[in-house]
């Protein structure tokens, strides 16, 4: 099945459980034209998250926790989604009194289960807006363990921030599709130096 938020941008999902956390950062309002915000309304919150729940149980053939989200859950989500990708972009000396205030990052509550096959596994807790944040953090935690984590990553055009897993053997890239944001950031570029040129000649 399709991940809902990341599939809109034509990108391929992050591997496992990861995909989960990529498609929580997609759901931003991106893009051109530019699509939805899918946390900005209840109904079309539901539908997304109960899709990508779907989807990260045949990723991971865990059980689907079940979340009832409410009016009240969205902007604790979308809060969490911006905490969690400032921390994908790339580093920046922007100091301007514009840049977004720090905020104290989300505390998820998680329990640590010992399986019968030996495994132990770390579960969501929590309702609503936290047990979603508990499940991508999890699975944010794992892929850091993994060393994948550094994979999953912003857009550069600050355009368009759309989250991207980098599939390069270097882990070089910084656009989520070349062709879109990576030629328009260097023909912007381009006549950027065109005109510092014009104006020392």
């Amino acid at each position: 099945m399709p991940w809902t938020a990341t599939g809109r941008y034509d990108l391929e999902p992050a591997p496992g459980g990861l995909a989960f956390v990529q498609d929580l950062l997609n759901t931003i309002s991106a893009g051109k034209p530019r699509e939805p915000d899918l946390l900005e309304d209840v109904e079309v919150a539901r539908t997304w998250l109960a899709q990508a729940f779907a989807n990260w149980n045949e990723e991971t053939g865990q059980p689907a926790p079940v979340v009832e989200i409410t009016a009240d859950d969205l902007q604790e989500l979308r809060d969490f989604r911006h905490d969690l990708h400032r921390h994908l972009q790339p580093a920046r000396t922007d100091t301007s009194p514009k840049s977004h205030p720090v905020r104290t990052p989300t505390a998820a509550q998680t329990a640590l289960r010992l399986g019968a096959d030996g495994r132990i596994r770390a579960e969501a807790r929590g309702k609503g807006w936290r047990q979603v944040t508990s499940l991508a953090t999890i699975e944010a935690y794992q892929a850091q363990c993994a060393d994948s984590l550094r994979r999953l990553k912003s857009c550069r055009n600050t355009r368009c921030t759309v989250t991207f897993f980098d599939r390069s053997r270097n882990n070089s890239g910084v656009w989520h599709d070349v062709r879109v944001c990576g030629n328009a950031a260097n023909l912007r570029n381009h006549r950027a130096r065109k005109r510092a040129t014009a104006g020392t000649a």
